[in-house]
């Protein structure tokens, strides 16, 4: 589906989920940033403690992986209504972004966790 739907897409249907069920009133900036964080850290729960390997092999399991996605889904929803809500454009907002982090981790200094300019 991501090859078939785009953002706006995605913020119409967030959008039209919220208002039939009358949550404007409960999405202000705050409450919506507090919720990007709280599914965040629902995500990372799912991986704490796990060393790599048992995440691979959770990967691989349907059940985990659909939970997994669950939470994705969860942070994508929470960050779409924000930037729905508030009229930022996710696109432009990233591709601003990814200009400023290129200037700051330029290639040659930064490839491969260079130790000299590891800022990370």
């Amino acid at each position: 589906m991501d090859n078939h739907t785009n953002i706006q897409q995605l913020k119409n249907r967030v959008k039209d989920f919220c208002e039939a069920r009358d949550w404007d009133q409960f999405h202000n900036a705050k409450e919506l940033a507090i919720n990007v964080v709280a599914e965040g850290s629902e995500l990372l729960q799912l991986f704490r403690f796990k060393s790599n390997e048992e995440v691979e092999l959770m990967l691989q399991d349907s059940a985990q992986r659909e939970k997994v996605g669950d939470e994705i889904a969860d942070v994508a929803y929470a960050l779409l209504r924000l930037v729905q809500k508030y009229d930022f454009d996710l696109s432009e907002l990233f591709e601003h972004k990814m200009i400023k982090n290129d200037k700051k981790y330029p290639v040659e200094k930064a490839r491969s966790c260079n130790k000299k300019y590891n800022e990370f």
